[in-house]
């Protein structure tokens, strides 16, 4: 069950209602930055290449 859903806040449904799910949008987007960061920060390859020295 989502808030949106929950009858015990419905200050947060109507916000939701109004404004979109800004708190799932921004952990959309967190996980989002968190997996393209790790594609560009990737030393695998470095660490590779140290071990066959």
């Amino acid at each position: 069950m989502s808030f949106t859903d929950s009858t015990e806040a419905p200050i947060y449904a109507g916000l939701v209602e109004e404004h979109g799910d800004v708190v799932a949008e921004a952990r959309r987007v967190a996980e989002e930055t968190l997996r393209e960061a790790d594609l560009a920060i990737d030393f695998s390859d470095v660490h590779r290449a140290a071990a066959y020295r």
